[in-house]
């Protein structure tokens, strides 16, 4: 009888994956032929758009290659870097006639600044030599700007030997005396500090810009919106922490005229992060966003501006109840388009600063990575459950979207992806709760389906209607499920209340919405009650670890890059903070409340549990401890180890490994398909 199950489970995971119509399903195979655009780029005149795109292969490799799309009416498009070349950071000059982007070629050590003329044709050509390498670029009048991880008052030449001789000696040992240590699947070179340079576009020496004022970037995720440079090139603005080596680092907004080596601290009054400094288009104003609760990344942001001219402060739309991300300047300096987080969609709103409401001009799907022209042509990226990232412009009077690529197109045009749609349940107390829902391919109503409840991870963030490759709920969909992912209190977009509503509890209500959405749909006539299982990462895995030792209806579970122990996760990049539970030497009564393993006397659901070593934003001992505690108790599970993933599993062969894995395991215990 086993063997005949793992005939019947290993045919179901390979069997060949058509729907009714003749059309491909959306198989993880298919997302992995998908190509992935990135942040487009507009030009300054708004008749250029450059965009990178990244292809993969079978023998696990990327290739990433810059897009010249033409926003002139004629649909032109056209790889402008070649083959074989990685390509990725493309910005204009201020000119528009040529273009600058990091790649790694030859004999390149890391990556470098190349030159490449829009007119084409023509070749790239290098125009740094820089070690430790470039990230992050800006090209600001005749300089182009970038950040690189250097030993403070070494000589590229020292660094260039000293890098070599790291190489040679075979040590791999970290050291450290201060925080922080790790950033999400990488320890940190405490020697290392992250400085802004430039360099002539022109060619010449590189200059460098934030070390003579004593002063360095962030220490981990820093890119090109951690500073920004006056139209005329005076000033910079820049973010670095106030606290270096503290446990819980506050970022912070100075301004330095370019020349001088004092920089202003414009933030020192906020004990929170402030971040993502932007030049008006005169160059009069600094723009910037700004939290409030120290270590709490659910915290709204709010838009602040900084006049240069006489130093007034001031933070606009304080009671809109939504936080701005994504922002761009409108090029009459009057206001901002940013892509905003609303009830489950990514809404591109203007907002302006004459005290106005903001008001979104699009009304559905996921939006983001705004660049903007100096005429004001909006461009963005647009995407849905069914559809990856399309790039086009954006009607900032209508929102009308007018598409400029052709990416996927054939490779979608022959897939039968399903259908979803949004609904609305009561969840925890009777408050509403949206949730979306996805239904397989040929989907008939008539007939009775297993459900896969997903469960998001942040807890603060929110599942928008966008094109999840890691987690996507139509291939889930495609295997025969009714597939749902509901955004259950906590999430973002609601409100600031309803993400604070789980703090310090992050149980009780997430728990409750949970189980209220199986039994909404469980009301359902297509849903078979009998066949339900869960999933959940990050903090979807967590609460599967809650789950999993309180009462529900799931057959099996699959839990990955779970919290299991919230002691443990002291050791985290991004530990429990300040503000949800406190230090458990102070408040052990609530990590006793909310840590999955003081439930463990429950456990008895067959769960598969999945977790990569390089995760340092859950510890892979997580995923250990609760494997061994179900194989103690002898409850039936499996676990899945990646050496060489994260928190996320990103690799073209493990990636189709983890859903080969997922899609066993949920067939095992609920059949797929309507009956």
């Amino acid at each position: 009888m086993r063997i005949l199950l793992s005939l019947i489970v290993l045919l179901i995971g390979t069997s060949a994956a058509f729907a009714d119509d003749g059309k491909t399903l959306l198989s993880a195979k298919v997302l992995w032929e998908l190509e992935r655009a990135g942040a487009p780029v507009v030009s300054p005149n708004g008749e250029m758009v450059v965009v990178p795109l990244t292809s993969y292969d079978e023998d696990n490799e990327s290739e990433t290659r810059l897009w010249l799309l033409a926003n002139d009416g004629t649909g032109a498009r056209r790889p402008i870097t070649a083959q074989g070349s990685a390509a990725s950071s493309p910005v204009f000059s201020p000119a528009g006639d040529q273009l600058a982007f990091i790649s790694k070629r030859d004999k390149d050590e890391a990556g470098q600044i190349y030159l490449l003329p829009t007119a084409g044709p023509g070749e790239a050509s290098k125009l740094t030599d820089v070690p430790t390498g470039v990230s992050a670029l800006r090209w600001e009048g005749e300089y182009l700007y970038f950040i690189s991880s250097v030993w403070p008052q070494h000589s590229w030449e020292e660094m260039a030997d000293r890098l070599k001789a790291e190489k040679e000696d075979h040590i791999s040992a970290f050291t450290w005396s201060e925080m922080p240590y790790s950033f999400f699947d990488h320890y940190l070179n405490e020697d290392r500090e992250n400085h802004l340079f430039r360099i002539p576009a022109a060619g010449g020496e590189v200059e460098p810009v934030t070390e003579p004022l004593g002063l360095a970037l962030m220490p981990a995720g820093t890119g090109a919106g951690d500073y920004d440079v006056s139209p005329d090139g005076k000033h910079l603005a820049f973010v670095t922490t106030s606290t270096p080596g503290a446990v819980y680092s506050n970022g912070d907004v100075f301004l330095v005229e370019l020349g001088n080596k004092k920089a202003r601290n414009l933030t020192s009054d906020n004990p929170a992060n402030d971040y993502s400094p932007m030049f008006s288009p005169d160059g009069q104003q600094l723009a910037f966003a700004r939290q409030r609760i120290v270590g709490f990344y659910g915290d709204q942001a709010k838009l602040m501006t900084y006049s240069l001219a006489d130093g007034d402060m001031q933070m606009h739309q304080e009671g809109w109840d939504y936080g701005v991300s994504g922002l761009v300047w409108a090029p009459d300096g009057t206001g901002f388009y940013g892509t905003i987080d609303d009830q489950a969609t990514r809404r591109v709103y203007r907002i302006p600063l004459d005290g106005s409401t903001p008001s979104p001009i699009t009304k559905e799907n996921d939006y983001g990575a705004l660049s903007m022209a100096e005429n004001g042509v909006l461009v963005a990226q647009r995407q849905s459950a069914l559809h990856p990232v399309r790039i086009g412009t954006v009607n900032t009077q209508s929102g009308n979207f007018n598409r400029l690529d052709a990416f996927n197109d054939e490779v979608m045009a022959a897939v039968d992806a399903g259908s979803y749609e949004s609904v609305t349940y009561k969840g925890h107390d009777g408050a509403d709760i949206q949730m979306w829902v996805h239904y397989p391919p040929g989907f008939n109503p008539r007939k009775e389906y297993p459900l896969m409840m997903l469960i998001h991870g942040g807890p603060h963030g929110a599942i928008s209607d966008n094109f999840h490759y890691r987690w996507n709920a139509q291939t889930f969909a495609s295997w025969g499920y009714v597939t749902a992912w509901p955004n259950f209190h906590g999430s973002s977009g609601f409100g600031q209340d309803f993400v604070d509503s789980i703090n310090p509890d992050w149980i009780t209500k997430p728990y409750a919405d949970v189980m209220a959405a199986a039994d909404f749909l469980a009301e359902k006539a297509f849903i078979d009650e009998d066949r339900m299982v869960a999933a959940g990462g990050s903090y979807g895995g967590y609460l599967s670890s809650i789950i999993l030792g309180k009462e529900h209806p799931f057959k099996a579970l699959v839990i990955h890059a779970a919290v299991y122990d919230l002691y443990a996760q002291m050791s985290a990049d991004f530990a429990v903070n300040m503000e949800r539970f406190g230090p458990y030497w102070e408040n052990p009564e609530i990590y006793r409340e909310q840590s999955p393993h003081y439930y463990a006397e429950s456990f008895k659901t067959p769960s598969l549990i999945i977790h990569g070593q390089n995760d340092l934003r859950v510890p892979v001992g997580q995923g250990f401890e609760l494997y061994r505690t179900l194989q103690t108790k002898g409850v039936e599970s499996r676990l899945v180890y990646y050496p060489d993933e994260n928190h996320w599993i990103l690799s073209r062969a493990n990636s189709l490994h983890w859903y080969g894995e997922v899609r066993d395991w949920v067939s095992k215990f609920a059949e797929p398909g309507g009956k």
